[in-house]
Protein backbone atom coordinates (compact mmCIF):
# COMPACT_ATOMS: atom_id res chain seq x y z
CA UNK A 1 0.00 0.00 0.00
CA UNK A 2 1.51 3.62 -0.88
CA UNK A 3 2.12 5.92 1.59
CA UNK A 4 0.09 9.48 1.92
CA UNK A 5 1.31 11.52 4.23
CA UNK A 6 -1.00 14.23 5.27
CA UNK A 7 0.73 17.54 6.56
CA UNK A 8 -1.48 20.09 8.37
CA UNK A 9 -3.97 21.10 11.28
CA UNK A 10 -5.71 19.51 14.02
CA UNK A 11 -8.76 21.53 15.34
CA UNK A 12 -11.52 20.21 17.63
CA UNK A 13 -15.18 21.59 16.06
CA UNK A 14 -17.70 23.18 18.26
CA UNK A 15 -20.76 22.96 16.10
CA UNK A 16 -24.37 24.78 16.08
CA UNK A 17 -26.98 24.24 13.99
CA UNK A 18 -30.10 26.73 13.65
CA UNK A 19 -32.55 27.04 10.99
CA UNK A 20 -30.61 30.38 9.49
CA UNK A 21 -27.18 32.34 10.18
CA UNK A 22 -28.04 34.99 12.74
CA UNK A 23 -27.36 38.50 12.05
CA UNK A 24 -24.97 40.80 13.14
CA UNK A 25 -25.59 41.46 16.45
CA UNK A 26 -29.05 38.63 16.99
CA UNK A 27 -28.82 36.02 19.26
CA UNK A 28 -30.61 32.80 17.98
CA UNK A 29 -31.92 29.97 20.09
CA UNK A 30 -32.43 26.56 20.07
CA UNK A 31 -30.01 25.23 17.94
CA UNK A 32 -28.50 21.93 18.22
CA UNK A 33 -24.38 21.51 19.62
CA UNK A 34 -22.04 18.87 18.62
CA UNK A 35 -18.45 18.72 19.27
CA UNK A 36 -16.53 16.12 17.22
CA UNK A 37 -12.96 16.18 16.03
CA UNK A 38 -11.93 18.20 12.99
CA UNK A 39 -9.44 20.34 11.21
CA UNK A 40 -8.64 19.97 7.22
CA UNK A 41 -5.65 18.13 7.74
CA UNK A 42 -7.06 15.70 10.02
CA UNK A 43 -10.26 15.28 8.43
CA UNK A 44 -8.37 14.57 4.98
CA UNK A 45 -5.92 11.75 7.18
CA UNK A 46 -8.78 10.27 8.49
CA UNK A 47 -10.49 10.22 4.77
CA UNK A 48 -7.80 8.25 3.49
CA UNK A 49 -7.59 6.20 6.38
CA UNK A 50 -10.93 5.20 6.37
CA UNK A 51 -11.02 4.92 2.42
CA UNK A 52 -8.52 2.27 2.58
CA UNK A 53 -5.86 4.58 2.15
CA UNK A 54 -2.06 4.30 4.41
CA UNK A 55 -2.11 7.65 6.37
CA UNK A 56 0.71 9.63 7.96
CA UNK A 57 -0.21 12.69 9.80
CA UNK A 58 2.18 15.62 10.60
CA UNK A 59 1.19 18.27 12.97
CA UNK A 60 0.89 20.06 16.25
CA UNK A 61 -1.80 19.79 19.57
CA UNK A 62 -1.70 21.46 22.47
CA UNK A 63 -0.57 19.96 25.84
CA UNK A 64 -4.90 19.71 26.68
CA UNK A 65 -7.69 17.83 26.98
CA UNK A 66 -8.34 18.43 22.85
CA UNK A 67 -4.84 17.50 21.85
CA UNK A 68 -4.79 14.45 23.97
CA UNK A 69 -8.19 13.27 22.47
CA UNK A 70 -7.65 14.21 18.90
CA UNK A 71 -3.94 11.98 19.06
CA UNK A 72 -6.04 8.77 20.39
CA UNK A 73 -8.46 9.61 17.94
CA UNK A 74 -6.57 9.16 15.19
CA UNK A 75 -4.45 6.63 16.13
CA UNK A 76 -7.81 4.47 16.62
CA UNK A 77 -8.70 5.54 12.72
CA UNK A 78 -4.84 3.57 11.88
CA UNK A 79 -3.63 6.85 11.34
CA UNK A 80 0.43 6.82 11.92
CA UNK A 81 0.82 9.73 14.43
CA UNK A 82 4.55 9.39 15.12
CA UNK A 83 5.08 13.16 13.88
CA UNK A 84 2.35 14.65 15.69
CA UNK A 85 4.11 17.06 18.14
CA UNK A 86 3.01 18.52 21.60
CA UNK A 87 3.20 22.43 22.02
CA UNK A 88 3.54 22.66 25.79
CA UNK A 89 2.75 26.56 25.16
CA UNK A 90 0.08 26.67 22.69
CA UNK A 91 -3.85 25.61 22.79
CA UNK A 92 -4.85 23.19 20.60
CA UNK A 93 -6.85 24.61 17.56
CA UNK A 94 -10.36 24.87 17.81
CA UNK A 95 -13.14 25.58 15.03
CA UNK A 96 -16.52 27.35 15.82
CA UNK A 97 -19.16 26.13 12.98
CA UNK A 98 -22.27 27.65 12.76
CA UNK A 99 -24.18 25.40 10.11
CA UNK A 100 -28.22 26.51 8.94
CA UNK A 101 -31.10 24.56 7.62
CA UNK A 102 -29.58 24.39 4.23
CA UNK A 103 -26.47 22.62 5.11
CA UNK A 104 -24.10 25.59 4.88
CA UNK A 105 -21.64 26.72 7.46
CA UNK A 106 -19.70 29.08 8.71
CA UNK A 107 -16.67 28.71 10.53
CA UNK A 108 -14.20 30.73 12.91
CA UNK A 109 -10.82 28.87 14.01
CA UNK A 110 -8.42 29.53 16.56
CA UNK A 111 -5.50 27.72 15.13
CA UNK A 112 -3.52 27.39 18.09
CA UNK A 113 -0.92 24.96 17.96
CA UNK A 114 -1.43 24.36 14.28
CA UNK A 115 0.15 27.74 13.60
CA UNK A 116 3.24 26.98 15.78
CA UNK A 117 4.25 24.03 13.54
CA UNK A 118 7.80 25.24 12.09
CA UNK A 119 10.45 24.28 9.64
CA UNK A 120 11.97 21.88 12.33
CA UNK A 121 8.96 19.94 12.96
CA UNK A 122 9.08 19.67 8.79
CA UNK A 123 12.83 18.42 9.03
CA UNK A 124 12.38 16.02 11.78
CA UNK A 125 9.21 14.38 9.28
CA UNK A 126 11.42 15.14 6.15
CA UNK A 127 12.22 11.21 5.52
CA UNK A 128 8.83 10.34 6.16
CA UNK A 129 7.92 12.79 3.38
CA UNK A 130 10.60 11.94 0.52
CA UNK A 131 9.52 8.07 1.17
CA UNK A 132 5.76 9.11 0.51
CA UNK A 133 3.77 8.63 -2.84
CA UNK A 134 1.62 11.78 -2.36
CA UNK A 135 2.21 14.80 0.53
CA UNK A 136 -1.19 16.34 1.09
CA UNK A 137 -1.33 19.50 2.53
CA UNK A 138 -4.12 23.00 2.76
CA UNK A 139 -3.35 26.33 4.52
CA UNK A 140 -4.35 26.13 8.13
CA UNK A 141 -0.27 25.96 8.48
CA UNK A 142 2.36 28.24 8.17
CA UNK A 143 2.85 28.55 4.74
CA UNK A 144 6.99 29.04 4.75
CA UNK A 145 6.65 25.17 6.37
CA UNK A 146 3.74 24.19 3.35
CA UNK A 147 6.63 25.38 1.04
CA UNK A 148 9.39 23.85 2.74
CA UNK A 149 7.59 20.69 2.74
CA UNK A 150 6.73 21.19 -0.76
CA UNK A 151 10.44 20.97 -2.08
CA UNK A 152 11.24 18.26 -0.08
CA UNK A 153 8.62 16.40 -1.22
CA UNK A 154 8.53 17.22 -5.14
CA UNK A 155 12.74 16.71 -5.10
CA UNK A 156 12.26 13.15 -4.08
CA UNK A 157 9.73 12.82 -6.65
CA UNK A 158 6.37 12.50 -4.14
CA UNK A 159 3.20 14.01 -6.14
CA UNK A 160 1.92 16.60 -4.27
CA UNK A 161 -1.38 17.82 -3.85
CA UNK A 162 -2.39 21.52 -2.59
CA UNK A 163 -5.84 22.16 -1.18
CA UNK A 164 -5.32 25.88 -0.41
CA UNK A 165 -7.89 26.47 1.72
CA UNK A 166 -8.75 28.91 3.69
CA UNK A 167 -7.96 30.41 0.52
CA UNK A 168 -4.49 33.06 0.91
CA UNK A 169 -2.22 34.48 -1.69
CA UNK A 170 0.29 31.95 -3.02
CA UNK A 171 3.63 32.69 -4.17
CA UNK A 172 4.43 31.63 -7.66
CA UNK A 173 7.38 29.52 -6.52
CA UNK A 174 5.10 26.97 -4.62
CA UNK A 175 3.00 26.34 -8.36
CA UNK A 176 6.07 24.15 -9.67
CA UNK A 177 6.27 21.86 -7.05
CA UNK A 178 2.65 20.78 -7.47
CA UNK A 179 1.52 17.99 -8.82
CA UNK A 180 -2.19 18.96 -8.41
CA UNK A 181 -3.70 22.14 -6.50
CA UNK A 182 -7.42 21.71 -5.73
CA UNK A 183 -9.28 24.88 -4.60
CA UNK A 184 -13.42 25.53 -4.35
CA UNK A 185 -15.79 27.74 -6.61
CA UNK A 186 -14.49 30.55 -4.16
CA UNK A 187 -10.76 29.53 -3.52
CA UNK A 188 -10.34 29.45 -7.19
CA UNK A 189 -11.63 32.80 -7.55
CA UNK A 190 -9.50 34.28 -5.22
CA UNK A 191 -6.54 32.63 -6.91
CA UNK A 192 -7.17 33.05 -10.62
CA UNK A 193 -8.59 36.66 -10.25
CA UNK A 194 -11.62 34.96 -12.09
CA UNK A 195 -15.03 35.26 -10.82
CA UNK A 196 -16.25 31.52 -11.01
CA UNK A 197 -19.75 31.55 -11.44
CA UNK A 198 -20.08 28.82 -14.48
CA UNK A 199 -18.66 26.20 -16.81
CA UNK A 200 -16.90 28.70 -18.49
CA UNK A 201 -15.70 30.92 -15.95
CA UNK A 202 -13.62 27.71 -13.94
CA UNK A 203 -12.49 27.20 -17.05
CA UNK A 204 -10.66 30.52 -17.03
CA UNK A 205 -10.27 30.31 -13.75
CA UNK A 206 -8.13 27.06 -14.14
CA UNK A 207 -6.69 28.52 -16.79
CA UNK A 208 -4.79 30.98 -15.15
CA UNK A 209 -3.95 29.09 -12.37
CA UNK A 210 -2.10 26.45 -14.66
CA UNK A 211 -0.42 29.32 -16.17
CA UNK A 212 1.37 29.66 -12.83
CA UNK A 213 2.81 26.70 -13.10
CA UNK A 214 0.82 23.43 -11.87
CA UNK A 215 -0.03 21.22 -14.67
CA UNK A 216 -3.58 19.78 -12.87
CA UNK A 217 -6.02 22.29 -11.24
CA UNK A 218 -9.37 20.18 -10.02
CA UNK A 219 -11.85 23.06 -8.72
CA UNK A 220 -14.74 21.62 -6.61
CA UNK A 221 -18.53 22.98 -7.36
CA UNK A 222 -20.32 21.94 -5.30
CA UNK A 223 -23.44 20.48 -6.55
CA UNK A 224 -22.51 21.05 -9.49
CA UNK A 225 -19.20 18.55 -9.41
CA UNK A 226 -15.93 19.52 -10.66
CA UNK A 227 -13.95 20.49 -13.09
CA UNK A 228 -10.66 18.72 -13.56
CA UNK A 229 -8.03 20.81 -16.10
CA UNK A 230 -4.72 18.75 -16.91
CA UNK A 231 -2.23 19.92 -19.37
CA UNK A 232 -4.57 22.29 -21.12
CA UNK A 233 -7.76 19.54 -21.56
CA UNK A 234 -10.69 20.50 -18.73
CA UNK A 235 -13.91 17.99 -18.51
CA UNK A 236 -16.58 18.34 -16.07
CA UNK A 237 -17.37 15.83 -13.48
CA UNK A 238 -20.99 15.86 -12.35
CA UNK A 239 -21.91 15.27 -8.50
CA UNK A 240 -24.34 13.39 -7.38
CA UNK A 241 -27.76 14.36 -6.38
CA UNK A 242 -28.85 13.97 -3.02
CA UNK A 243 -30.00 16.11 -0.10
CA UNK A 244 -27.59 17.64 1.72
CA UNK A 245 -27.50 18.43 5.71
CA UNK A 246 -24.27 19.53 6.36
CA UNK A 247 -21.26 20.39 4.20
CA UNK A 248 -18.84 20.32 6.88
CA UNK A 249 -15.51 18.48 5.63
CA UNK A 250 -16.98 17.71 2.33
CA UNK A 251 -14.13 19.37 0.44
CA UNK A 252 -11.69 16.92 3.19
CA UNK A 253 -13.35 13.86 1.98
CA UNK A 254 -13.18 15.18 -1.37
CA UNK A 255 -8.88 15.32 -1.27
CA UNK A 256 -8.66 12.33 1.04
CA UNK A 257 -10.43 10.54 -1.25
CA UNK A 258 -8.81 11.50 -4.37
CA UNK A 259 -5.22 10.77 -2.94
CA UNK A 260 -6.72 7.39 -1.95
CA UNK A 261 -7.68 7.01 -5.89
CA UNK A 262 -4.84 8.36 -6.96
CA UNK A 263 -2.52 6.23 -5.29
CA UNK A 264 -4.32 3.28 -6.49
CA UNK A 265 -3.52 4.12 -10.14
CA UNK A 266 -6.75 5.77 -11.00
CA UNK A 267 -6.39 8.53 -13.83
CA UNK A 268 -7.23 12.11 -12.44
CA UNK A 269 -10.45 12.25 -13.60
CA UNK A 270 -11.05 8.60 -12.64
CA UNK A 271 -9.52 9.59 -9.10
CA UNK A 272 -12.28 12.71 -9.08
CA UNK A 273 -15.12 10.48 -9.94
CA UNK A 274 -14.57 8.62 -6.86
CA UNK A 275 -13.82 11.76 -4.53
CA UNK A 276 -17.22 13.38 -6.20
CA UNK A 277 -19.37 10.04 -4.88
CA UNK A 278 -17.27 9.83 -1.33
CA UNK A 279 -18.12 13.88 -0.89
CA UNK A 280 -21.95 13.11 -1.48
CA UNK A 281 -22.22 10.92 1.08
CA UNK A 282 -20.57 13.06 3.17
CA UNK A 283 -22.56 16.00 2.99
CA UNK A 284 -25.99 13.85 4.09
CA UNK A 285 -24.72 13.82 7.51
CA UNK A 286 -23.65 16.04 10.54
CA UNK A 287 -20.34 17.05 11.58
CA UNK A 288 -16.73 17.16 9.83
CA UNK A 289 -15.49 13.73 10.75
CA UNK A 290 -18.08 11.49 11.93
CA UNK A 291 -19.37 12.35 8.31
CA UNK A 292 -16.29 10.88 6.38
CA UNK A 293 -17.75 7.67 4.48
CA UNK A 294 -16.09 4.48 5.04
CA UNK A 295 -15.15 2.34 2.10
CA UNK A 296 -17.57 -0.53 2.38
CA UNK A 297 -20.17 2.71 2.24
CA UNK A 298 -19.04 3.97 -0.50
CA UNK A 299 -18.18 0.47 -2.75
CA UNK A 300 -21.75 -0.08 -1.74
CA UNK A 301 -22.96 3.26 -2.81
CA UNK A 302 -21.23 3.20 -6.31
CA UNK A 303 -22.38 -0.76 -6.65
CA UNK A 304 -26.14 -0.15 -5.89
CA UNK A 305 -25.92 3.58 -8.19
CA UNK A 306 -24.59 1.48 -11.18
CA UNK A 307 -27.64 -1.32 -10.85
CA UNK A 308 -30.14 1.34 -11.04
CA UNK A 309 -28.61 2.89 -14.63
CA UNK A 310 -28.26 -0.12 -15.82
CA UNK A 311 -32.42 -1.27 -14.60
CA UNK A 312 -33.68 2.48 -15.50
CA UNK A 313 -31.06 3.73 -18.26
CA UNK A 314 -31.88 7.46 -18.18
CA UNK A 315 -30.56 7.51 -14.58
CA UNK A 316 -27.30 10.19 -14.44
CA UNK A 317 -24.61 8.56 -13.55
CA UNK A 318 -22.06 9.18 -10.07
CA UNK A 319 -19.20 11.06 -11.11
CA UNK A 320 -20.73 10.80 -15.53
CA UNK A 321 -18.07 13.23 -17.24
CA UNK A 322 -18.64 15.93 -19.92
CA UNK A 323 -16.31 17.47 -21.99
CA UNK A 324 -15.62 21.07 -21.54
CA UNK A 325 -15.39 24.23 -23.79
CA UNK A 326 -12.24 25.27 -24.29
Amino acid sequence: MKKIVVIGSSNTDMTVRSERFPETGQTLLGGDFMMSQGGKGANQAVAIARLGGRATFVAKVGDDMFGREACQSYAAEGIDTDYVSVDVSAPSGVALINVNGRGENRIVVASGANYSISREDIERAAGVIASADIVLMQLESPLDCIEYAARIACDAGARVILNPAPAAALPDTIYKSLYAIVPNQSEASALSGVEVVDRASAVEAARAIAARGVGRVVITLGADGALVYEHGSAIFVAALNVDAVDTTAAGDTFCGALCVALSEGRSLSEAVRFATCCSAISVTRKGAQPSIPYRAEVDAMIASEQAGRKSQPGLPACGALATAEL
